[in-house]
Order: structure tokens, then C-alpha cells, then sequence
């Protein structure tokens, strides 16, 4: 028989744990009600639930986990699951925690292990909230200490969330958790300043162009494979109106379709078409960007323009521009609308991430997913920053950089019809696939926080 753990399980909701002792509190996720329920714990350890569906721990993977709690000098353990289905049963493998967590919908798994002295320290070191807590507490764990991951399975939970990854990518821009979402940045804005990471508004500086360019702006296509969709964005980019000289920049990653003959056709009819064909043949989307932004042809704004979407109106381009004119930024991100093939509005319709202000969106950047379309950069410094040769989360990376140190501009209108069907890269992952995603951002989110305290050291030491 496994021997017991001087622990008990803290949860809103009941939990089957054998003979482990549970303690429900249904408003767990407000700060006042952890606070009171981990006063009533009188064990020495603390198992902590987030899990408001079924949820049964098997008592010796609990005893595993305190194991490790203890071997591996962590201040917290979470561990992998057992997700069932009403036919079925899988294992859902949780990824290892960066040295900084930021995420707020970081997957921790159904049971959260650690001391009840460390569990209490958190809270108490946690701003009040009404719906994070649990968010708060993560944080405030790190700051004491590693979360340690292990692969042993704690138990099995009922079937969680089963809509595709393209629709649960756009839950925190849903207005209605825009409350959840202030409570959030407020968790994390005051986790940013005790770790050293925040950054002031007053320390952001314009970003100056350096060089001479063929244009004033290039929109940048990479594709590779859309036969269906690219022409469609080619046109709606020669369709723009503007008071400047611009070109087009496609970068075909050898498709195989009938899309490089496409082009070609386009290239011909259009002088302010390039068409590359990149020699290597290990590129990525960020590869191909930076194939783009380094061409003799490039302007001095690269601006997007994904092979599955539109510019929403032939006055794109002019606005973006014009804004990048007002404080010299090094960056401008606009907003934009949800559509079908048929360019149909889909919901959640327009994304505007209003969550970003100046005061503080280049700090709010680090606990979400996105910032908007189309992006578009000062081409002079995204040669000295640029893509990681990879097809996801690529801009993202330079999108961290930029709001590091520089000025960003934003446009609330809506710029860009971002359209979703079946050809999308990131519509229906498996869930191993959108995990390999989320992690690879989680490790941008890491390595960009790190950069941000080592550059308030230094700019403390000057």
C-alpha cells in the first residue's frame, strides 16, 4: 500500500484522491479565497488544483511528485495527465517550464505540488485579484524558486476544451474576459518589477532609418504551396493607393502547386513585382523574410502580407506608412478582421488588441500570444534583428526585440482580412503540434525577459 504524504489537496472542486485529504473551495481563482483556504491547510505540503471538471489523483503519482518536490530542490512539481474521453483515453505530455513562465494559460496540468509554507509565501507576495490567483501564484512560485516538470502521470481528468487550436488562439482578445485580462497584466506587470524585467515608457527611443532604398515600402509575401490564395493577396497589394513609389516582394519557397507559375505570370504584367526563388531549400517563413528584407529591391518599410490574406482596403498601405512618420518607430502593427474563404466575417471578428497601450503593451507583450497584422518594420533595423528561420513565431521573435528598446505604433482600424480555411498553418493542430508551437514562444518569452534584465542592469550601471 502506497504510504500516504503529509499533504492535502486544495481544489475547487471535488477531488478522487484515495485517502488523501481534500479541501474544496469553489472561488479558488480569487486571491482573498486561496488566502483563507491555505490558512485552513495543517499539513506541510499543499497539493493545489485548477481543474473544475473531474479530476481523480492516484495517490502514489501524488507521492512521486513530493518525491521530486524534494530531490529536485523545487519550489513546486507539476506533473503530466490522462485526459478521458467518453471512448477514449490520452496521455496529454506537458512541456518542461522555461527559467520564466510568463504565459498566463500555460498548461501546469490538473495538480500542483509544493510546500504549504512556500504556497502561502506566494500568495502573500501576489497582488489582490478577483479572478487570477492561480496565475498570480505560478509567478510568484518562480521567484522563489524552479518548477520542475515530471512526465508521471498524476491521474486522469474529463475531457477538457476540444475546439480546433485555430479557434482557442483568439480567447484573450473575447471582450468578454477583457476584465480577466486587466486583472492579468496587472498580476504580471508587478512580476516584471520585482524580477528586474519591467521596462519604463520613459526608456523606449525612436528608431532611425539608415541607407538608401529602391522604394519607400515593400510588402513581403512569403509562400510557398497557395496557388488558391496567393494571387488574391498579389492583387490586393497592387491594388493600393499611395502618395509614394512601392513594390512587392514575393518569396516563393520552390512550391510545387502551379503557385511559381502564377507569379511568374504576375511578375511579367507588374514591373513592382519581384519574384524570388530562394536558392536554399531549408528556409522557413522567417528565412524567406529575411531573403526579402535583405534584396537590393526592399523599401524602407518591410510590411506584411501572409499568401492566405487581403489589405482590407486599397488605403493600407498609405496608413501604416503615415503612421511610422509620426515618431519614427520601429515597428507598426495594425489590426484586422476574421474571415472565410469567401472573405465572409467569422467570429470573433475584428482583432484589435486593445490590450496594448503605450504605457505598458511592450511589457503586456510578454504574457500573450500576438500583437496583431499586419506588422511592418523599418527595414534598416530588422537587417540588424532579423526572422529566426522557422515557420512559426517568427515575426513574434522580432516583434520582442523591437518593443525591448524602441518606440512601436499601433492602429486600432482594421487593416488586413486574415482569412481562415483548411490551407491555414495554424488551423486543426494536433495537440502535440500546438504544443511544440506554444513552446517554442514560451522560449522567446524566456530568453526576451532575460534580455530585458540584463539591460536594465546596464543601463542601472551607467
Amino acid at each position: 500500500m502506497t504510504e500516504i504524504p503529509d499533504i492535502t489537496i486544495l481544489a475547487p472542486t471535488t477531488v478522487e484522491a484515495g485517502a488523501i485529504p481534500t479541501l474544496v473551495e469553489n472561488s479558488l481563482f480569487a486571491s482573498k479565497t486561496m488566502r483563507s483556504a491555505l490558512s485552513k491547510v495543517t499539513t506541510s505540503l499543499v497539493a493545489i488544483s485548477p481543474v473544475v471538471n473531474y479530476f481523480r489523483a492516484l495517490p502514489e503519482s501524488v507521492s512521486f511528485m513530493v518525491d521530486a518536490l524534494e530531490g529536485q530542490s523545487a519550489v513546486m512539481v507539476y506533473a503530466d495527465y490522462v485526459e478521458v474521453r467518453e471512448e477514449s483515453k490520452s496521455l496529454v505530455m506537458l512541456a518542461d517550464a522555461e527559467p520564466f513562465v510568463t504565459r498566463d494559460t500555460f498548461d501546469f496540468g490538473p495538480l500542483l505540488v509544493m510546500r504549504t509554507a512556500d504556497a502561502i509565501a506566494a500568495m502573500d507576495d501576489s497582488i489582490d485579484s478577483q479572478t487570477s490567483a492561480f496565475y498570480g501564484l505560478t509567478l510568484a512560485l518562480q521567484r522563489r524558486g524552479e518548477l520542475y516538470h515530471t512526465g508521471v502521470p498524476v491521474g486522469f481528468i474529463g475531457e477538457g476544451d476540444t475546439r480546433d487550436s485555430g479557434e482557442k488562439q483568439f480567447d484573450y482578445v473575447d471582450p468578454r474576459n477583457a476584465n480577466v485580462q486587466i486583472e492579468r497584466e496587472k498580476i504580471f506587470t508587478d512580476h516584471l518589477k520585482k524580477i528586474g524585467a519591467y521596462i519604463s515608457p520613459d526608456a523606449l527611443i525612436p528608431a532611425k532609418s539608415h541607407g538608401d532604398f529602391a522604394c519607400r515600402a515593400s510588402v513581403i509575401i512569403p509562400v510557398k504551396n497557395r496557388v488558391k490564395t496567393v494571387g488574391d493577396a498579389v492583387k490586393s497589394a497592387l491594388e493600393q493607393r499611395t502618395s509614394f513609389d512601392f513594390n512587392v516582394i514575393v518569396v516563393d519557397n520552390h512550391s510545387t502547386d502551379g503557385t511559381t507559375e502564377l507569379l511568374d505570370n504576375l511578375a511579367r504584367q507588374h514591373d513592382n513585382v519581384i519574384h524570388i526563388v530562394p536558392e536554399e531549400t531549408n528556409l522557413g517563413i522567417g528565412g524567406c523574410w529575411n531573403l526579402a528584407v535583405a534584396h537590393n529591391s526592399c523599401g524602407k518599410y518591410a510590411v506584411q502580407l501572409d499568401s492566405d490574406d487581403l489589405y482590407s482596403s486599397p488605403q493600407t498601405l498609405q496608413t501604416i506608412v503615415d503612421k511610422f512618420a509620426e515618431k519614427d518607430y520601429a515597428l507598426v502593427v495594425g489590426s484586422y478582421k476574421l474571415v472565410d474563404f469567401n472573405l465572409e466575417e467569422i467570429p470573433p471578428g475584428v482583432i484589435d488588441h486593445k490590450e496594448w497601450t503605450d504605457k505598458n503593451g511592450f511589457n503586456n507583450i510578454l504574457r500573450i500570444n500576438g500583437m496583431g497584422a499586419p506588422r511592418a518594420f523599418l527595414t534598416s533595423w530588422l537587417r540588424k534583428h532579423p526572422f529566426p528561420n522557422v515557420s512559426y513565431g517568427e515575426d513574434y521573435a522580432a516583434v520582442l526585440a523591437a518593443t525591448r528598446r524602441y518606440l512601436v505604433g499601433r492602429i486600432f482600424s482594421v487593416l488586413y482580412l486574415c482569412r481562415r480555411w483548411g490551407g491555414n498553418s495554424d488551423a486543426g493542430l494536433t495537440p502535440q503540434a500546438q504544443a511544440a508551437h506554444d513552446a517554442y514562444k514560451d522560449r522567446l518569452r524566456s530568453d526576451e525577459v532575460r534580455a530585458r534584465i540584463d539591460a536594465n542592469k546596464n543601463a542601472r550601471s551607467k
